[in-house]
């Protein structure tokens, strides 16, 4: 396949490598200027791909979105008329709330949703480490999105485990709860994952976690707010090491994903008229905190 990779960070540059390094024809869209971009994945020898490649992008069968959230409709608005009808556009970022805005921008394209527990990390613009394997899951927003099964045979070809989910909105509500429980606290108190483990975040992670099923289960969502705190207590212990995206952003004062995991949560919640205190205290410290670089 002509595949385009837009926003080529740590888990865009995985999926990039591994794409190409299963034969397919890999170019990138990124904010460096830069024709060619070199990338390296762990020990492996480098790889120079084509960046900002107009042609490469009207070309495209499949544009792989690994932006962050609050950069997805900023990003593509450029780039609409670039993008062929037939074009496949996969979405995987953390948070949920982008897709309709996508399905508007192209609503004649299959718009695929997709969610990854791989982990990557880029100790230097030019390198990437994979930091821990994962299971990533595909499914289709729209009617469209809905016949691109072949697209898990593709990825799980690239980097496995890779599988179609009937019910992908299932999975990904699922992935919010983890980073509704993990992200803000960690941000917050600028702790590792792990350190949530702690008996004091206990009380404060339940809650959390018995809010978001209330939402959830409000959405259609079937799902137990028990086994829900037992996936992100095991998550937590998975990945004690890790640095949230939340918790690096806030560090290094940049903008967080609030708005598109808690947010989207609150804006689900007020739906359904649903009281989630828990979650909008994180919500509100979090933006504090950023507001707080912009008054200083």
């Amino acid at each position: 396949m002509n595949i385009v990779v837009l926003g080529p960070g740590a888990i865009g540059s995985l999926w990039a490598l591994s794409l190409h390094n299963a034969g397919h024809s890999l170019s990138l869209w990124s904010r460096n200027g830069h024709h060619q971009s070199t990338l390296c994945l762990d020990t492996l020898s480098p790889v120079t791909l084509v960046n900002n490649d107009a042609e490469k992008l009207k070309d495209a069968d499949l544009l792989l979105v690994t932006l962050k959230a609050p950069q997805v409709e900023t990003a593509m608005q450029p780039l609409l008329e670039q993008i062929d009808p037939d074009c496949i556009v996969v979405l995987m970022h953390n948070g949920m709330g982008t897709a309709d805005i996508v399905a508007e921008l192209l609503p004649n394209n299959p718009l695929v949703l997709a969610t990854t527990t791989h982990g990557a990390y880029r100790p230097e613009p030019n390198k990437v480490q994979h930091t821990g394997v994962g299971i990533t899951q595909l499914g289709g927003h729209n009617e469209k999105g809905k016949q691109c099964q072949f697209l898990a045979e593709v990825f799980d070809h690239a980097l496995s485990t890779a599988q179609w989910h009937n019910h992908i909105e299932q999975a990904l509500w699922s992935k919010l709860a983890i980073n509704c429980a993990i992200n803000p606290l960690t941000a917050i108190n600028q702790i590792t994952n792990g350190e949530l483990a702690a008996d004091s975040y206990r009380s404060t992670l339940v809650s959390v976690v018995e809010e978001v099923a209330q939402v959830m289960n409000a959405e259609g969502i079937v799902t137990d707010a028990a086994k829900l705190e037992e996936t992100v207590f095991n998550v937590i212990q998975a990945t004690a090491k890790n640095h949230s995206s939340m918790q690096q952003d806030i560090v290094h004062k940049r903008p967080s994903e609030i708005d598109f995991i808690t947010g989207y949560l609150l804006q689900r919640a007020q739906t359904h008229n649903i009281a989630v205190p828990h979650n909008t205290a994180l919500f509100e410290q979090i933006k504090l905190i950023e507001q707080s670089w912009k008054s200083s």
